[in-house]
């Protein structure tokens, strides 16, 4: 593995996006997209779809905003 490669495989230990990958590395985006397509080809680090924290409103907020609608 080149240099670079290493050093996105450190900092994969936990899931980074390319984005966050690039600005640690302070490469382009576009190098980083061509280092984990070659890792990926690999099988040394595996890409998922992001994880959506939390698709629907809290409800405490919800409830927040209805009982401050209801007072008006």
């Amino acid at each position: 593995a080149s240099p670079e490669q290493a050093a996105l495989l450190r900092l994969c230990s936990a899931p980074l996006s390319a984005a966050e990958l690039s600005a640690y590395l302070n490469l382009p985006f576009s190098a980083i997209t061509v280092l984990i397509t070659e890792l990926l080809t690999a099988e040394l680090v595996q890409a998922r779809a992001p994880i959506v924290r939390q698709a629907v409103p809290d409800r405490s907020l919800l409830e927040a905003v209805m009982h401050g609608l209801q007072r008006l």
